[in-house]
């Protein structure tokens, strides 16, 4: 039996595919490996899997239908799917949107019609996004919260993602789970994201743009407390109860949220440099605080987040350096 993995080449898909190697599993992973960041992180955390007994990897858009036809027939033994593949980014939303609706819409529907046709598929988890809580006001975000005001592009696919995902509960029967992330960071990250962006800057002594002085806050979760969550859901697929469809939406989030103004004093003090800061005004895009409920995680699977900001931005500022030095010395090798 095997787990379809879409987005093994990514952050929080490469962590989940080792958790799932660790335990015994045959991990399928699927990736376009696109460059909407460096193409060798992606290609690295691929290549860590790649040495794991029961991986393997196919290079495949899931926006491709007939190359996900393709992969089901030739892996007839799968058995659930953790489907983590989408176009990130809320601000490059509004630069690149066709890529929104390529990769989250057609994505995500050729993922629903792969599940459906799969035989013996016992459930899907699918990531969301704590972004479809767009200008909610009221905190901490709740799964029974409206989420019908998404302040981006970005945020409004990922709605329709878990729309989508109703109907075909609904329709066909398929047990799904939902999880909309809040903030995941640690290492091996993405670039786009602002404390690793805001870490590669203060290393080359630019300086980084800090929206309304540093006081948004966000619920940063660090990735082996999500990684733990997702393992969880994957364990417990939803039934349905009193003819409802076999679906449901989590957050999985930290619980606790920081100011950006904290993240950057902790980066300086991992990094031993100060942050030159260029202050301007918050976007339009962005909100002004998240924060997660996270009791229904908690109910569902013991989930319960045990690592503060203090102790995983050091870590993940320790993992950096070292990637930074190894790409340093793999350019000396090529002069």
């Amino acid at each position: 039996m095997s787990i379809l993995l879409t987005g093994a080449a990514g952050f929080i898909g490469h962590h989940v595919a080792r958790a799932l190697l660790d335990r015994g599993e045959r991990v399928v992973g699927v990736d376009n490996l696109n460059d909407y960041y460096d193409v060798r992180l992606k290609r690295a955390r691929v290549g860590r899997l790649a040495t794991r007994p029961g991986f393997c990897f196919h290079q495949i858009d899931i926006s491709d239908r007939a190359a996900m036809e393709g992969l089901a027939v030739a892996e007839p033994g799968i058995t659930a799917i953790v489907h983590l593949a989408a176009q990130a980014g809320v601000r490059y939303s509004m630069v690149a949107p066709y890529a929104y609706a390529a990769s989250n819409l057609m994505g995500h529907l050729v993922v629903l019609e792969t599940a459906r046709h799969l035989r013996g598929l016992r459930h899907l988890v699918y990531a969301s996004s704590s972004s479809v809580y767009g200008a909610n006001r009221t905190l901490p975000f709740a799964e029974a919260d409206r989420v019908d005001t998404p302040l981006s592009l970005y945020a409004a696919t990922k709605r329709a993602d878990e729309l989508m995902s109703h109907a075909y509960g609904h329709l066909y029967g398929l047990p799904q789970t939902g999880l909309r992330f809040f903030t995941v960071y640690g290492p091996w990250g993405r670039p786009d994201m602002a404390y690793f962006s805001f870490a590669e800057a203060i290393l080359r002594g630019e300086p980084i743009t800090v929206y309304d002085e540093g006081r948004p806050k966000r619920d940063f979760t660090y990735i082996d407390d999500v990684v733990a969550g997702v393992v969880g859901c994957l364990d417990r697929p939803p039934a349905g109860e009193g003819g409802a469809p076999p679906v449901r939406l989590l957050n999985i989030g930290n619980h606790r949220a920081e100011t950006v103004a904290t993240l950057i004093a902790l980066l300086e003090q991992a990094l031993g440099r100060r942050a030159v800061q260029r202050l301007v005004p918050r976007p339009a895009a962005d909100v002004a605080e998240t924060c997660a409920a996270v009791d229904a995680i908690g109910g569902l699977t013991g989930f319960a987040p045990r690592t503060p900001l203090s102790v995983g931005i050091p870590r993940f500022a320790a993992w950096l350096l070292d990637w930074r030095a190894g790409l340093a010395g793999a350019a000396c090798t090529t002069m």
